[in-house]
């Protein structure tokens, strides 16, 4: 089938490559990167001056991460990621080893979750987060093989489909890390809608995806203090809750509150240097912004979120082919529903579930996938255009 363009969107593959990026992508997610570096600074800094540490630290290792991450993400727009079908699979494997190695006595607890690697230098690596890149590619490979004349996938292929969700889900459940879960959800649900597929499966979806956390919880698979994250966010009226269970939320709301409009300034911010605010450079960094930057910081955080979905959206709905247009369309759902859950829990708004803020928040693992995900955005885009 031969394309057919507007003249004003056709391609123009005399055009130099810097002209052709999406640059308010890649300008929102830089910038959100710079400014979780400072944040990270600043509420890690005074904790690592009282044990005489280098209160540069975590600066330091978020900027490697950066510098890292940015490296993959050009690394994955050069390469046409219509041939990553091939590849898809091998990734895919390679996300379920992961997984399964963190399950063995290699894997790390933290904070309860046993979903890490550690390796030298006091990096780490969380192998669920590469494992949302691998659901994506493989859902959209798997969802994008249509017949001839087919409007709509075969109710074999979402089967399918869902079973490749299905393995990783399960294994980071035995982590367990209900919080990936959920995003992988989100991202699932958004990939099987924009397929085509009959509404009857996104309602099974969301039936089944019920049915499921019942169970998890009757039979003990999620932890204690996971069911107190959810009972305290029920209750949150509740003061004996909010004292015990709900602290965290407690001091991070009271962090965001007493930001006001400009907030109290880098360094300044009483609860965060007070280190009121438990895990303030990961979980809750974005009540940093709230207490130092104020309402005009934290507000154009999620102005920069705002973007880098609607260049996503944009992308897939101008994308040449379906598999380009499904790889979009789940990272959107990922990124956008993380960026949601972890400002929503940081205001009260969603439960507790240990989700970083995607390009913010200190951590290596999360900010390599992240970047790996724009630049898949941006290899769709390049794409698109030729």
């Amino acid at each position: 089938m031969t394309l057919a363009y507007p003249t004003s969107v056709a391609p123009r593959r005399n055009q130099s490559l810097a002209r052709r990026l999406d640059w308010p992508l890649i300008i929102a997610a830089l910038s959100l990167s710079v400014i979780g570096a400072l944040l990270v600074w600043s509420a890690s800094s005074s904790r690592l001056n009282d044990f005489e540490l280098d209160p540069q630290t975590y600066l330091k290792r978020h900027l490697i991460n950066l510098v890292i991450g940015i490296a993959l993400a050009v690394l994955v727009s050069r390469f046409d990621y219509r041939l990553l079908r091939a590849y898809t699979p091998i990734l895919y494997g390679l996300s379920i080893i992961g997984l399964v190695v963190v399950l063995s006595p290699i894997g790390s607890p933290i904070n309860g979750v046993q979903a890490w690697i550690n390796l030298p230098g006091g990096f780490s690596i969380q192998p669920s987060e590469f494992a949302k890149i691998a659901i994506i590619l493989g859902m959209s490979m798997l969802l994008s093989e249509k017949r001839d004349a087919e409007n709509e996938p075969r109710d074999i292929d979402v089967v399918y489909s869902l079973a490749v969700a299905a393995v990783p889900v399960a294994l980071i459940m035995l982590q367990p890390d209900l919080g990936t879960v959920l995003v992988i959800a989100c991202a699932v649900f958004g990939i099987i809608a924009v397929s085509g597929a009959p509404a009857r499966w996104l309602i099974g979806i969301v039936v089944g995806g019920a049915l499921i956390a019942f169970v998890a919880f009757q039979v003990g698979i999620l932890k204690q203090y996971q069911v107190d994250r959810f009972t305290a966010f029920v209750n949150a009226s509740d003061p004996e809750l909010a004292r015990t269970i709900g602290f965290n939320t407690l001091q991070a709301r009271i962090a965001i509150g007493s930001g006001g409009l400009f907030g109290q300034g880098l360094f300044n911010g009483a609860q965060t240097q007070g280190r009121f605010v438990p895990e303030n450079q990961t979980d809750f960094v974005y009540s940093v912004a709230g207490e130092e930057l104020g309402f005009a910081g934290a507000a154009l955080i999620v102005l920069l979120f705002g973007v880098i979905l609607w260049r996503a959206v944009r992308i897939a709905m101008r994308a040449s082919d379906l598999f380009g247009r499904l790889v979009a369309t789940g990272i959107a759902c990922w990124v956008g529903f993380q960026a949601f859950e972890n400002i929503g829990m940081n205001l009260g708004i969603m439960p507790v579930t240990g989700v970083p803020l995607p390009m913010v928040s200190y951590g290596g693992t999360s900010m390599f996938a992240t970047w790996i995900a724009v630049g898949l955005l941006l290899n769709v885009h390049l794409r698109t255009k030729e």
